[in-house]
């Protein structure tokens, strides 16, 4: 609408009010043609204004001064432009990579030695809804009820939702079971009551607004009752199967164990607990009786005879090195100890046998 408001028509009015509805994510040219170009191009002014609220506008992009501005704003900075030849008339703004911040009411000033143009535009931006998600709620067994649930998280509403069967050999759409139900109040969720074999099968969900529709889909496979039974069972028993393998690989590694530690042990213990061999005096094994008793005899005597014949004793062993330490034998008849026999000193002299002399409390001779 062109309105001269004086008799020069200094100043034109230009106001068109439009409307226009887009997809996020598509591009959008918002027209604004003017006729002030031809005057002085060295004052001419364009100005794009986004109207938040009644009070509120932020500016878009503007050309003053012979340079543009189009990083006015972070929301929309480098998606703005003027779309042609702005200077000869025609001022229209391009947004590309719409998004729902971009919705609102668009003025377009334009002035120019005085005179001034504009354009009103409404601008819708719609989203189309988000991939659904599908989920079941309920028993996969025969006889029992299934929930179907369907929602998307974001999309311009309202947003239907439509369940529907697919036939997994060629991909035709089917109807649902007869069975089945539709909740009114939440259109996204669909019960399937009494369950049976032929409610087996893949369900989608179809997601429309104005924008456009996404979908999902989620597989239902009902099952026997008995079944259930059978593979509790079959896991319960492959359960127990390895635990009873398990103890007993348990149990033969402790055994090996054990036996391996009572191996490395036994010899410390001989080690430990041995005593060590006494030295004796060698007699000759045909006299172990009488020296015996000799040795009973002056066993009150010996202890002051030891100093005194200790390097005789010595001597008298290294010279007889080939025998054999004495055996001790006692021997008990009717519970009487048998009386020592007499030594014989020339036997023993003949065997090589040493006399040594011992103290006069003593005897008057030891055999060594």
């Amino acid at each position: 609408l062109d309105i001269c408001l004086s008799a020069s028509c200094s100043v034109w009015l230009s106001e068109a009010q439009t409307e226009f509805k887009r997809v996020a994510e598509e591009n959008v040219t918002l027209p604004c043609h003017h006729r002030l170009g031809l005057l002085e191009q060295g004052t001419l002014d364009i100005e794009w204004l986004l109207h938040i609220s009644e009070t509120v506008q932020k500016a878009v992009i503007t050309y003053s001064g012979g340079r543009v501005y189009n990083d006015l704003n972070e929301e929309q900075k480098g998606r703005v432009s003027f779309t042609s030849n702005f200077l000869a008339g025609d001022a229209s703004l391009q947004i590309i990579s719409l998004q729902s911040s971009d919705a609102g009411k668009y003025i377009c000033k334009v002035k120019n030695a005085g005179q001034y143009e504009w354009a009103r535009i409404t601008l819708k931006v719609v989203e189309k809804p988000s991939k659904p998600k599908c989920w079941l709620e309920g028993e996969l067994l025969e006889g029992k009820e299934l929930s179907l649930q369907c929602h998307s998280a974001s999309g311009t509403a309202p947003i239907s939702y439509r369940w529907q069967r697919i036939n997994e050999e060629d991909e035709r759409v089917e109807h649902l079971p007869p069975t089945s139900r539709v909740n009114i109040s939440n259109p996204g969720q669909v019960l399937l009551k009494n369950l049976t074999q032929m409610s087996t099968g893949l369900y989608q969900c179809v997601a429309t607004n104005e924008a456009g529709q996404e979908s999902c889909a989620v597989q239902v496979t009902v099952q026997h009752a008995q079944n259930i039974g059978m593979i509790a069972g079959a896991v319960c028993g492959v359960v127990v199967g390895l635990s009873l393998l398990f103890l007993v690989v348990k149990l033969t590694i402790r055994r090996k164990e054990k036996k391996r530690y009572e191996e490395e042990e036994a010899p410390n213990e001989i080690r430990e607990d041995a005593e060590a061999p006494k030295a004796h005096l060698v007699k000759p094994s045909s006299s172990s009786s009488g020296s015996r008793s000799s040795r009973s005899g002056s066993s009150s005597t010996r202890s002051t005879a030891n100093s005194a014949s200790r390097s005789q004793r010595t001597l008298s062993t290294e010279a007889t090195p080939h025998l054999t330490p004495p055996q001790y034998c006692q021997r008990q008849t009717e519970g009487k100890e048998l009386e020592p026999k007499k030594v014989d000193y020339n036997n023993l002299m003949k065997m090589g046998a040493t006399l040594v002399m011992v103290p006069a409390q003593s005897r008057a001779f030891q055999t060594v």
